[in-house]
């Protein structure tokens, strides 16, 4: 288990989910299982209603987030929430992460937005649904920068699988670590940021193997 492999949580925190988009159905951690206890075939299917199709277990309290995310971002197919530790503390100051040099560069192309608070109605309402709703309408890129921190609340990250979702998720929280220590540094410039993120994004991206 990636999650607990990278301290990205603690006791059952936390959840990950991938969709699949030709059948529509998105596959979930089910809600309130420990990490240690977790095995693949309590794993929950879920359509883009919400409706568990398979398993025996109730699915992630924050599914209807996960499903709203994958309704308004078509090139997100897996999922990481997570309240690792620095991350969810600039998510509790309501704190956006500037980049600052390029180890944010090199996976995020540009601030790491911190969401607007919900309001008192949102939360009393459909509150995981309106969370996702409120990523959806607050997020400027999310592929360019794969994850979001939710005030208050904590991070979600993404990718094009869960392991790519598990890894963004895991540079977040060192990039969160970074910054809370570099007082008032200044941002990376842009030209350092695009060149950092474009030479493994990019169209004509030359890092790593062929």
């Amino acid at each position: 288990m990636l999650l607990p492999h990278y301290h990205l949580i603690t006791l059952t925190w936390g959840n990950v989910s991938e969709i699949d988009r030709d059948s529509g159905l998105v596959a979930i951690k089910p809600s309130g299982v420990n990490y240690d206890r977790f095995k693949p075939e309590d794993i929950v299917l879920v359509d883009l209603e919400g409706n568990v199709v398979e398993g025996k277990l109730n699915p992630s309290t924050d599914t209807p987030t996960h499903i709203e995310l994958y309704k308004a971002f078509p090139n997100v197919d897996a999922i990481v929430h997570t309240h690792s530790r620095w991350a969810t503390i600039y998510a509790q100051m309501r704190k956006s992460i500037v980049p600052l040099g390029t180890t944010h560069a090199d996976y995020f192309h540009g601030t790491i937005p911190c969401i607007r608070p919900l309001t008192d109605e949102e939360i009393q309402g459909a509150y995981e649904k309106n969370t996702g709703l409120a990523i959806a309408q607050c997020h400027p890129d999310p592929d360019g920068i794969p994850a979001v921190l939710v005030a208050n609340h904590g991070p979600f990250a993404w990718g094009k699988n869960a392991i790519d979702a598990v890894h963004n998720a895991v540079v977040l929280e060192e990039v969160a670590f970074m910054a809370h220590h570099c007082g008032d540094a200044e941002p990376v410039s842009t030209a350092l940021m695009d060149k950092h993120y474009l030479r493994k994004h990019g169209k004509d991206a030359y890092y790593g193997q062929k």
